[in-house]
């Protein structure tokens, strides 16, 4: 799809690979509304790009139905939306000390991850299936964010590994739901990216943290993870699976 004049959502979008995303679509034509929670720097950054902030939380599945509608009806339809949002928590199945792994923590982490991302991305789907289809017959394109550790995920992930590899998991399945709307769906599996909590990692931690990646061995950049997302919305061929943008890297149990 062509960015110049198409519209976009980017959850998660005030800082980090959203908003890197977000800044290189709306720098090529497109235009983009932030939303990310009222605490985050989502209205100075939408200032910055010349769109426009909601803020939301991805766990009020109801709110962020409504957050969405009133997105699209604000930008004028909607033909991209990227999701960033999400978390983990460190805890084994069985402790050491033999405490269990609270089933809070984990409903609230496949909550925050795989179910929040199902909402936005049925909600978001719904409004890119009214839009009068290009001359390759697209309607949109929706890219969710997973991790590696969907696929090799380090002691203590284990409710965050579930929720990711649910994403990916979904990822083919809803791109054939959609394939009949014209609707592509990708998934992006990054390693560890210097964003959020990563991002003020001493470079020597860094290194550690990344020493069994191929090339390069360092935390990825927003702006990588922002050109693999560009690439994506531009072609229409990529549809239906998870992308690894990791350097090589495959993480080691612990």
């Amino acid at each position: 799809m062509d960015i110049a004049g198409s519209k976009a959502i980017f959850v998660g979008g005030a800082s980090g690979m959203c908003r890197a995303t977000a800044e290189i679509f709306a720098q090529r034509g497109g235009k983009v509304a932030i939303l990310d929670l009222e605490s985050s720097d989502g209205e100075a950054v939408a200032k910055e790009l010349g769109g426009f902030y909601m803020p939301c939380n991805v766990m009020d599945y109801e709110g962020m139905e409504k957050v969405i509608g009133a997105a699209v009806e604000k930008l004028g339809g909607l033909h991209f939306c990227v999701n960033t949002a999400g978390g983990g928590v460190a805890k084994r199945t069985i402790a050491r000390d033999g405490e269990m792994h609270p089933l809070s923590d984990f409903q609230r982490i496949i909550d925050l991850n795989l179910i929040a991302s199902f909402n936005i991305n049925r909600v978001a789907a719904k409004h890119m299936s009214g839009n009068e289809p290009n001359e390759e017959g697209e309607r949109g394109c929706m890219i969710n964010t997973a991790s590696i550790a969907a696929f090799e995920g380090q002691i203590g992930q284990v409710a965050y590994t579930a929720a990711k590899a649910g994403i990916a998991g979904m990822t083919l399945t809803m791109a054939r739901d959609l394939g009949a709307l014209g609707i592509r769906v990708m998934t992006i599996a990054p390693s560890l990216f210097a964003t959020g909590l990563t991002k003020g990692i001493p470079d020597e931690g860094a290194q550690q943290l990344t020493k069994d990646a191929a090339f390069p061995r360092r935390m990825g950049k927003p702006r990588e993870f922002a050109i693999q997302a560009i690439a994506i919305f531009e072609n229409p061929m990529m549809n239906g699976s998870t992308i690894r943008v990791d350097g090589g890297q495959r993480f080691a149990p612990r």
